[in-house]
């Protein structure tokens, strides 16, 4: 986007207004101009410190309207719960072979699940799936032996949240050709989630602040009492 394009979309927004959460998804919509359908993001200042264990925040949330996005679901399983993955949609399901294909550097998915008797041989993955986030874990419901499940919750909508160093966390809340209403439901869905799994170590205002955009719009800073439930 140009700067003169850019500096047209900021028209209208003030950077120093918290908005309500209905009129932030009016103001980011009514912004997105790109040629594609953008993708909406938010993102959460939460009140940790996640160099400490015991205030890391992780989790998942499954989007009441779905992402838009169409996710690519790996399945490490064998026999009948392989048989269950592939029935519920997963485009790529292995053991070994599926091992040997991540090992080689062919990594043509977006969500991993395990079944927990698979999970000695993802071990060997750790330094390859990890920094992409995309290593199992039972806290985020993909090492299970329900992979049909979860197969379908990656696939209708579920997004994994993890908060970064500075305490912040981001995720895709949905696409701008949402309706509006919808958007609202699924940021609303996201931070209740992100509520849900405040840690035992998180001190004072656990939520500080909440922004939301679209991938080539302004930030629009949201209040946070408008999308939080009482």
């Amino acid at each position: 986007m140009s700067g003169k394009r850019y500096r047209k979309t900021l028209e209208g927004i003030d950077a120093a207004k918290t908005y309500a959460i209905d009129d932030a998804v009016k103001l980011v919509k009514d912004r997105a101009t790109a040629k594609f359908d953008e993708t909406i993001e938010i993102a959460m200042n939460l009140g940790v410190d996640p160099r400490h264990a015991d205030q890391m925040v992780r989790g998942v949330c499954n989007l009441p309207n779905g992402s838009g996005r169409t996710l690519r679901v790996a399945v490490f399983a064998r026999g009948a719960k392989a048989d269950e993955a592939k029935a519920a949609g997963a485009d790529i399901v292995g053991a070994e072979d599926l091992l040997e294909i991540v090992q080689g550097g062919k990594i043509d998915f977006d969500r991993c699940i395990a079944t927990p008797d698979m999970m000695g041989l993802v071990g060997r993955l750790g330094k390859v799936l990890g920094p992409r986030g995309l290593m199992p874990n039972p806290k985020v419901g993909t090492v299970t032996m329900d992979v049909k499940s979860a197969v379908a919750a990656s696939k209708g909508g579920a997004v994994e949240f993890r908060v970064e160093k500075a305490g912040i966390i981001h995720s895709a809340v949905g696409k701008v050709s949402f309706d509006q209403g919808k958007l609202v439901e699924n940021i609303k869905a996201f931070a209740d989630a992100v509520v849900k799994a405040r840690p035992t170590g998180a001190k004072g205002t656990y939520v500080q602040k909440i922004a939301i955009s679209s991938t080539m719009g302004p930030g629009v800073k949201v209040d946070p009492a408008s999308v939080l439930n009482a």
